[in-house]
């Protein structure tokens, strides 16, 4: 375990800090280019969303099969092979001028990004232990909020030379990948297990309602934000207020700094309150912020409920990812951290069909109280669940 030195001077969490901006890279710094890159090739929006799908499919069906293979095979086997396989494959869609070629070239980059949201944070799991573990989380997941932040602007900057250009960001995961390979040093799973007693072992930990608690509430919070926030959010905006893309890329980006402010300030908050105590005012916070939105009357007094939203955002997913961690044994924390992070991508998915049910039924202002009712069923049923663990 790393202990003693400052979190910023340590190597190895520097090393997974670059893992961590090279993960959440491969759909935020290209999406600015897409119009040019309709135009230069040709095709229809809806062609140019495959650039996505075709990405993140891949992540969504095999991350637990990494998951799994980080902890038979150890973490440095899977983290560097797959870095080098995101530079190699992400670079070339520099070169493809053909769109289906071009598609497929995601998808095999998309294969080498499957395992990278899951396997930083189990490292993290495996360096550090109870308040470092916390503090960790939080860095890591403002490390994130700064990359989704900064990528845009990066990727949109270097459109204005030509569409490809932004895929040569891709080529940043090469030298982070020799980083890994010689210089990180983390501690490895040594399991002489079979597959099928270790899958067993892996099914008993799983059959833990905090991880199962823990899991549906970290899925609930991607539906709120990829469904009310991050989609019906900016229409209120534009709709309501008739908002340009610039006012609402500045509001949005007011979010992702408070996000970035508050996760990196976990490890102090945690010293007060308990993780799960945490979890509970975070999503209280969350649902207040969403009540709220409908009865603003002002665009620039949204910034209310978008910094508030941003704060408890900061702290849930690296709060859920420490509790995961925790429970989680080493020998089982790849699988049990990759499964977590599948049912992210699965709130992910989530998120604007089942908020857009209210908006059929209700209109846009119904988004916000429906996300306002799934945020506060969480703390709701972890008060529940405590009560019951007493008697």
């Amino acid at each position: 375990m790393t202990a003693g030195k400052s979190l910023w001077k340590d190597t190895n969490l520097l090393i997974v800090f670059g893992v961590t901006l090279v993960a959440v890279m491969g759909v935020a710094s290209i999406s600015p280019a897409f119009p040019k890159i309709q135009r230069e090739l040709g095709i229809t929006p809806n062609q140019v969303g495959l650039l996505i799908t075709f990405f993140t499919l891949p992540g969504a069906l095999l991350t637990p099969v990494v998951g799994v293979m980080a902890d038979r095979y150890g973490r440095k086997k899977i983290l560097v092979p797959s870095l080098f396989l995101f530079a190699i494959a992400g670079t070339a869609c520099t070169f493809i001028k053909d769109f289906d070629l071009l598609l497929w070239m995601r998808a095999v980059q998309g294969i080498g990004a499957a395992a990278l949201g899951s396997i930083n944070s189990t490292i993290i799991g495996d360096l550090y232990e109870d308040k470092r573990r916390v503090q960790a989380m939080g860095l890591n997941a403002s490390v994130l909020s700064v990359g989704v932040a900064s990528y845009p602007s990066i990727g949109g900057a270097m459109a204005l030379v030509g569409w490809n250009y932004p895929f040569l960001l891709s080529a940043l995961a090469l030298p982070i990948g020799i980083f890994a390979l010689i210089l990180l040093k983390n501690p490895e799973p040594k399991s002489t297990q079979t597959i099928k007693q270790y899958l067993s072992g892996t099914w008993s930990h799983l059959r833990n309602m905090k991880i199962a608690g823990l899991f549906s509430a970290g899925m609930l919070s991607f539906i709120i934000m990829y469904g009310a926030y991050l989609t019906y959010f900016t229409i209120l905006m534009g709709e309501k207020f008739n908002a340009s893309s610039l006012t609402i890329g500045i509001i949005m980006s007011v979010a992702s700094l408070s996000n970035a402010v508050t996760a990196s300030q976990l490890g102090r908050i945690h010293r007060w309150l308990s993780l799960t105590t945490i979890l509970k005012i975070s999503f209280t916070v969350t649902a207040l912020s969403m009540l709220l939105i409908p009865f603003i009357n002002n665009l620039w007094f949204l910034l209310i409920p978008t910094i508030f939203s941003g704060i408890a955002n900061g702290v849930t997913l690296p709060s859920i990812q420490t509790s995961v961690a925790e429970i989680a044994p080493l020998e089982y924390r790849g699988a049990i951290m990759s499964l977590n992070n599948m049912m992210l991508r699965l709130g992910q998915t989530l998120g604007p069909p089942v908020i857009g049910i209210a908006y059929v039924y209700g209109g846009i202002n119904a988004t916000f109280f429906a996300a306002a009712g799934i945020s506060v069923m969480v703390p709701i049923i972890a008060i529940i669940y405590g009560m019951i663990r007493k008697t």
